[in-house]
Parts: C-alpha cells; structure tokens; sequence
C-alpha cells in the first residue's frame, strides 16, 4: 500500500537529502490538512519520522507526537531514537499502531528480539537503512552517520528466527533524491525473504517509481519528498497502486 511519511525537525515538517541535516527542507505546510487529505484518499497508514529523536533519543517530540498521534482514521507508525522499552511503550501510549526500530538493532539486539515477542510481529518494523557497495549492503546506524560492517542479510538471517514481518529498508543514497528508488536491491530482497513485508522507502519521483516496485512485490512504498513537491497527488498514487493491483 501507499505509505505517506512526514519528516519532523524541531516541530517544522523538512526533508533531509541523503540524512544531512545540513541539507534539510523546510516545508510550510499543515500536517493535519496534509493528513486529512490522505485520509479522505482512503489512506490506511502514515509513517512519521522524529528527526530530534533521531539526534538525540532523550529529545524527542513528545509534545508534537501526542497531537498527531490524536488524529483518528489513520493508523501511525512511528520513527527515532527508539532505544528503549519506555519509549516503545511511550508511542503506544500516545497511539501509535507501530514502531520504527533502527539503531538499537545493533545496540540491543537481544531486546529487540524480546519486543518483537512481547508486543507482536505486526507491531515493531525494523528499520534497515543502507549504502550498497557491489555485492555488499551495509547497514548504517546512529542517523546514518555510524558504519556497522554489517550486511542486510546477515541482520535479516539473524532476525527471521523471530518471525519478524515488517522490515522498512531504505537506501540512503537514494534518500531525498527524487533521483527513483533501488529496484534492484528491492528485487533481491523480495525474492530472498518472501515471508517478509518489505517497505521501500528513498528516491520515489514518479508514478512510474510505484508500478515498477509494485511488479516486484514489494507491500509498501513510503512516499515524502515527491507528495511534498508535487510530483504527483496522493489520489494519483492512490489510484496508481490500485491499477497495478487490478490490472485492466
């Protein structure tokens, strides 16, 4: 499904390019509108970043998750500086439907694990952020700005013992870009991990961007930048997937 995202820094919606918060964005729009209309689309699921939680786990935007969080018809699932059970349980208090787990894969992976069990597997997404090298698909943490030496498969082989379903892969090379995402990394994990709900995220420009990895199976596509700059409207995303759904 179609996935639309807001990016939040210091209560303003931006966008960073490639995760530089020397290159970030700022957009001047309403996010209850902006939501309002996704949900008049028939929008089911957004996906909100806290990019001061991202910097800073003991700075989070509690005050502005709480009032988005609030909005009703619309399922949330939320990003940033997610370390620990308090702030998982925090977001569900506020309503969130489902948490965005990144660096603490790495940090906590035993935990991770444990909250992958307790609160269920439609309930916590890893966040897999990479920089593909030839064959190699290392895994950033820390904002990006951390190296783990990890490859994708090796954390996702690692991971699959605990029938973990939601995974949201980003290419950070792609992130802002608008230059179209990585369909050939997408491929290869669709085919790898068929068990496993795949959410794209980086580069969409196009309506043509949403057919192509639609074709290759992947479940959701997380859409920022080109909604936010009108590349195209969220009911034309919208009607889009659903034509690749129902073929004529």
């Amino acid at each position: 499904m179609i996935i639309p995202s807001l990016d939040f820094y210091q209560g303003k919606i931006v966008r960073l390019y490639q995760g530089n918060y020397g290159l970030k964005k700022i957009y001047e729009k309403d996010y209850y509108t902006y939501i309002q209309n996704c949900i008049q689309n028939k929008i089911k699921n957004f996906h909100i970043v806290d990019l001061d939680g991202v910097q800073n786990s003991y700075n989070k935007q509690n005050f502005l998750l709480k009032k988005i969080l609030k909005i009703k018809n619309i399922n949330f699932q939320v990003g940033g500086g997610i370390r620990k059970k308090q702030d998982i349980e925090k977001l569900f208090s506020l309503g969130a439907k489902k948490v965005v787990i990144g660096s603490a894969i790495f940090e906590k992976k035993n935990e991770v694990k444990k909250w992958i069990k307790e609160y269920g597997i439609d309930s916590i997404i890893l966040a897999l952020d990479v920089v593909v090298k030839n064959n190699f698909i290392e895994v950033k943490i820390s904002g990006w700005k951390k190296n783990t030496g990890k490859d994708i498969h090796d954390v996702l082989y690692d991971f699959c013992l605990t029938g973990v379903r939601h995974v949201l892969c980003t290419d950070i090379t792609k992130d802002g870009t608008l230059n179209g995402p990585n369909i050939s990394l997408y491929k290869n994990l669709v085919k790898k991990y068929p068990f496993i709900n795949f959410q794209s995220s980086g580069g969409i420009s196009s309506l043509q961007d949403i057919q192509d990895l639609k074709r290759i199976g992947i479940k959701d596509i997380i859409i920022g930048k080109a909604l936010l700059e009108n590349k195209f409207t969220i009911t034309e995303a919208v009607k889009c997937w659903q034509k690749e759904l129902f073929p004529a």
